[in-house]
């Protein structure tokens, strides 16, 4: 029987996926999984028992990952389960941004006494005229699941889309337009577009990354929208941008206080992911990836360890966890040769400094045998998926 604790409310649509051998508990220390969206996990320490936390979003800035991956614990997160919602939230931003709509209707609620409001109106309306986004030029940084979609979208509103993504994937690149002009330069989306949408993990590289350089080479009036992570931006930069003229509207889906209340900011609640349907496709997806690490030793969307899979277990089982360095492999299979255990399959994959070795037996896997392999050096943890046939 599995234990697993939701530090956050998760979906009951995913929690009901897990099968009898799962049940929650109220002790983290006992939980072999965890399920997490916004918790902060930092100065959390972790127990033995823990093999794994699911994050039901696609961020993981909240779960030390490095802390995790030196103690064969397994993070996972839920990449496109909420790129639907998002994508839909920037489209709605382009608008709000290209049309004063925000201030159409905020014009008539102060006004909502007037008896004369459907006269006065057609006077007042003209100060809330904006531009259509058809025909303007789209500049989307980063086409993972997410920009993808907006590109898509956005082609079929008829704009004209410009995408920069050093690292496309083969998936997003079959999946996206093929009339999106795929720019090998950031700076080409920053000089031709009119709107300028970002869609990037937040790493040290890309903390930032729009800032004053980056804005000095926009085209003035530009709209930029920021509804991936707040310090992706440099918002001091921005309110320069704005206050030169250079940026028409900012909008964020991140409040603080630099740029809530400012003039020329659009400062959306951070309801970006917020529908029930993502909600529920984080959820679902976030316990098939627990479920299938715990009873199978396979992974999927590990933001941490490498994907690997060797299918149903049915037989004994072992996955290993330890660092990508040269001789790991000779050195397991030399403790299995030495106890007679011949092994029937093995994979081995490794992502960055972190490297993971799933293999099936032929015969049961001895206490003794394990213990062997987790005194070997760089290893951070073995652990015995099925011990028996």
């Amino acid at each position: 029987m599995y234990k697993y604790k939701c530090l956050n409310p998760i979906a009951k649509i995913g929690l009901n996926n897990f099968t009898e051998n799962f049940e929650a508990t109220d002790n983290v220390d006992d939980a072999d999984g965890i399920l997490v969206r916004s918790a902060v996990m930092h100065d959390m320490e972790f127990s033995d028992n823990l093999l794994c936390i699911a994050r039901a979003g696609a961020g993981v800035n909240n779960i030390p990952l490095e802390k995790c991956a030196e103690k064969g614990i397994v993070v996972f997160n839920t990449p496109g389960a909420n790129a639907n919602g998002v994508k839909e939230m920037v489209i709605a931003a382009m608008l709000l941004a290209s049309r004063d709509i925000i201030g159409g209707v905020e014009w008539v609620k102060a006004n909502a006494g007037d008896p004369e409001i459907a006269k006065v109106t057609e006077k007042a309306k003209k100060k809330f005229a904006g531009n259509e986004i058809m025909g303007k030029k789209l500049g989307i940084i980063g086409l993972g699941a997410i920009g993808v979609r907006v590109a898509n979208a956005a082609k079929l509103l008829g704009m004209d889309v410009y995408g920069y993504d050093p690292y496309l994937s083969v998936n997003a690149a079959w999946n996206m337009s093929s009339d999106v002009h795929h720019v090998t330069n950031v700076d080409d989306i920053y000089s031709k577009c009119d709107i300028i949408t970002i869609h990037v993990p937040l790493l040290e590289s890309t903390k930032g990354m729009i800032g004053t350089d980056a804005i000095a080479k926009m085209k003035k009036g530009v709209i930029l929208l920021n509804l991936a992570r707040d310090i992706l931006c440099d918002e001091a930069a921005v309110l320069s941008g704005i206050n030169s003229g250079k940026i028409r509207k900012y909008v964020t889906d991140f409040p603080n206080t630099t740029t809530a209340g400012h003039d020329n900011c659009i400062v959306i609640p951070h309801l970006g992911a917020s529908t029930e349907e993502s909600e529920d496709n984080c959820a679902i997806k976030a316990v098939m990836e627990m479920m299938e690490y715990l009873e199978n030793g396979n992974i999927s969307n590990s933001v941490n360890y490498p994907d690997v899979n060797l299918g149903v277990c049915v037989r004994p089982r072992i996955v290993i966890f330890h660092k990508n360095v040269a001789n790991m492999i000779t050195k397991f299979t030399r403790e299995f040769g030495n106890e007679g255990i011949n092994i029937t399959d093995m994979a081995n994959k490794s992502k960055g400094e972190y490297a993971y070795t799933i293999m099936d037996f032929e015969d049961a896997i001895k206490d003794e045998t394990v213990k062997k392999l987790q005194e070997i050096e760089g290893v951070f943890r073995v652990r015995v998926v099925r011990k028996d046939l």
